[in-house]
């Protein structure tokens, strides 16, 4: 764990370095439930790969069970937007003046609303994101950013079968992304439920083969762009 400076105060986070010391830098987000040991997870397996991963902690030392899904709701919607921006923006800001970051961009991975706030930073940031590879979570609706900023390449990983986020809804940001002229690519697995690469199985819909997939497609497009 580590922290960082934030306008004036700090923010915490969890950071992950490769072997050899050094790697492109990854900014990973957290699903509903926080920064829980399985994200922290998601950062030792791409430090595996090669890359620094910080993964911010956007709840502030809150986390929510498995078992309290009502919580891990509160969480999420009490999350000030704005906070949550600094927050990132700070974490992008650390990584790339880090020792161990050896890219002059950074990727992002997110999972369900880290997934959504992974295309939210991704707009907001600019050229200083590289890649985002959002997983079954995207901002739809009214809470969709200004997209004339996104410049990253973007990989999204989405479940077919998804209440949460549902693949006609991700189709139509796709085609409205595309038609922006944005260099977006939304990969639906057909058969798999929304939170198919948690490990710890929380929404019994981990899909071993789905997760290998899609997390195959993550690393390359990260390794390509970074």
């Amino acid at each position: 764990m580590i922290t960082f400076p934030v306008n004036g105060s700090e923010a915490a986070g969890y950071l992950a370095t490769p072997s050899n010391g050094s790697g492109p830098g990854v900014m990973v987000l957290q699903e509903w439930w926080g920064l829980v040991p399985q994200i922290k997870g998601v950062c030792d397996q791409l430090a595996a790969e090669g890359f620094t991963a910080l993964a911010p902690d956007l709840y502030h030392g809150e986390i929510a069970e498995h078992t309290e899904m009502d919580k891990a709701g509160e969480l999420m919607t009490s999350l000030p937007p704005d906070r949550a921006a600094r927050d990132m923006s700070a974490a992008i800001d650390y990584l790339l003046g880090h020792d161990a970051c050896a890219s002059d961009k950074v990727g992002i991975v997110g999972f369900c609303m880290g997934g959504m706030l992974t295309l939210m930073i991704s707009a907001i940031e600019g050229d200083r994101v590289g890649a985002a590879a959002p997983f079954y979570g995207a901002p739809l609706g009214e809470g969709a950013p200004d997209w004339s900023n996104l410049t990253a390449k973007v990989e999204g990983h989405f479940a077919g079968v998804d209440d949460f986020f549902p693949p006609d809804a991700i189709k139509a940001l796709e085609d409205e992304l595309k038609g922006l002229g944005k260099d977006v690519t939304f990969h639906v697995y057909a058969s798999a439920g929304h939170g198919f690469t948690n490990e710890e199985d929380p929404l019994g819909n981990y899909d071993a083969a789905a997760t290998a997939t899609a997390w195959g497609k993550a690393l390359t497009l990260l390794r390509d762009n970074l």
